[in-house]
């Protein structure tokens, strides 16, 4: 069956690739330079509020001995969060995806299961584990009294961002597991006959064969949760609020800077920590890309 193009062929192309360049613009670029150019103003967000252009005034701010405390304590949880949960996430999803990827009874249930908490609203993955921490009569806390302890949990200043870590580390890990699931099931079932046949060993296969072979679904993985965890703030704000100092992220306190509870309660200044938040994830995503390309170039 052919199909008839009202502008030709090459027309349609140009027609789709030129929509899907505009869509970019408009929903990526545009807001991307509206908000460097907010981060010079003292905007508010306020109605009927004077808007004046202050220059660096929001970045002088920012690096200011007054609240570069805060901002330094938050890009310090912000990197153990993202830290922690990229390299727990990827080494347990690897974990799963390859004892599931065996033939063994029950696999897709457990696939399922592993995969459920994705499918997840963070407004209700919050509740879940807010019950379970629950420091008067959740099940944590029920364990905790068997060994004669208490805990307030989420408001444990010690624990808080622990358990936050924990909860993003159970929501976030069916993702990477399906996307080591489909690397694994793209290696060649040939490779690992011809290792047999040569005499290598299980774990000689896994070095040789499956882990060189697998380096692209660990440099999408590692790339996908350490930016997604450097720009995350929706479970610490929902597990301990936007002013608890124990789990104040960078892009939390953008959060409560341009929508309430910060320190200035401004959107211009809100705008200068979310520039210099895409300074350092860009940053640190670059490097990232770098060192992974060059792991898999030298596998």
């Amino acid at each position: 069956m052919s199909y008839s193009y009202p502008f030709g062929r090459r027309g349609a192309l140009l027609a789709t690739f030129g929509t899907a360049q505009a869509l970019i613009i408009v929903f990526a670029f545009v807001p991307a330079f509206a908000v460097i150019a907010i981060s010079f103003t003292d905007i508010s967000g306020l109605p009927n509020f004077p808007v004046s252009w202050v220059g660096i005034q929001n970045y002088v701010t920012f690096f200011s001995a007054a609240h570069l405390g805060y901002n330094l304590n938050a890009l310090g949880n912000t990197l153990v969060y993202a830290l922690a949960t990229t390299v727990t996430i990827n080494v347990l999803a690897l974990g799963f995806a390859l004892l599931f990827n065996q033939r063994l009874r029950g696999t897709t249930f457990f696939r399922a299961l592993v995969f459920m908490p994705t499918v997840l609203g963070v407004t209700v993955i919050g509740l879940i584990w807010s019950l379970v921490f629950n420091p008067s009569g959740g099940p944590a806390a029920a364990v905790w009294k068997l060994f004669g302890a208490s805990s307030a949990f989420f408001g444990d200043p010690r624990l808080a961002l622990t358990l936050v870590i924990a909860v993003q580390i159970w929501s976030g890990i069916g993702v990477a597991m399906v996307i080591y699931l489909a690397g694994l099931q793209a290696i060649p079932v040939d490779l690992y006959e011809v290792a047999s046949i040569d005499g290598a060993t299980s774990w000689q296969k896994l070095r040789h064969v499956t882990f060189p072979l697998l380096a692209p679904s660990v440099t999408a993985n590692v790339l996908l949760s350490i930016i997604g965890a450097l720009q995350s703030y929706q479970l610490a704000y929902v597990l301990t609020g936007p002013s608890n100092p124990a789990t104040q992220l960078l892009s939390l306190a953008i959060f409560a800077q341009g929508f309430g509870g910060g320190v200035n309660g401004s959107q211009g200044y809100a705008a200068a920590i979310s520039v210099v938040q895409f300074v350092i994830v860009g940053v640190i995503s670059l490097a990232v890309m770098w060192y992974l390309r060059r792991r898999e170039n030298s596998l």
